[in-house]
């Protein structure tokens, strides 16, 4: 591992009981820890903590910065990628919620995404999510990785079929990760951002 790895949060976006998520999130998390200049840290909308910090069980809902343990897990790494299904064209209201639970944390951190849904793989979430990550000044990232028809590309094990190609994916989103994340680390660094 290098002196100063990258730490890279993994949000697993869907909350949903037989989620398909855990089969994407467990390849690609074993996909970045491959890499000696990154460190990884999952987090995982349906932990039971957050799922009680974020009311995701449908309470009234309470307002940004009542989050402050997911705060600070977001405001110590400096890059993310967010695992995203596509639900009736959009991303989960799980993930729109733990997205707007915290606000300054998100600055100038780039964010890459891994999706998955039916024909389209999750592509309209992803573009919805661009528009949300653009208004917290975060830096989204050109290159995704989706799964079309997902539950069709994975074996029992939860590789998927095309391993060769899934591996170049998610190592082109970790390249662009890796320099928008050192990139925007040192700028934060030398002159905070001030938004």
């Amino acid at each position: 591992m290098t002196d100063n790895p990258l730490k890279v949060g993994v949000l697993v976006g869907s909350v949903r009981t037989g989620r398909f998520a855990d089969k994407i999130s467990q390849w690609f998390v074993s996909e970045a820890g491959r890499r000696d200049d990154m460190e990884i840290h999952v987090i995982d909308l349906s932990e039971p903590a957050l799922v009680e910090e974020l009311k995701l069980n449908l309470e009234p809902l309470g307002t940004p910065g009542e989050a402050p343990n997911l705060a600070a897990r977001i405001d110590g790494l400096d890059a993310y990628v967010v695992i995203t299904p596509e639900y009736n064209h959009g991303y989960p209201a799980s993930l729109k919620l733990a997205i707007d639970y915290v606000y300054s944390e998100w600055r100038a951190k780039p964010v890459g995404f891994v999706s998955y849904g039916g024909m389209a793989g999750g592509h309209r979430a992803v573009e919805q999510l661009r528009q949300v990550f653009a208004e917290l000044h975060a830096v989204t990232l050109r290159d995704t990785v989706s799964f079309h028809n997902a539950w069709e590309k994975f074996d029992d094990e939860g590789r998927p079929l095309d391993l060769d190609g899934s591996s170049k994916a998610a190592s082109v989103l970790l390249d662009q990760l890796a320099w928008w994340g050192v990139t925007l680390r040192e700028g934060r660094a030398a002159r905070p951002y001030g938004g």
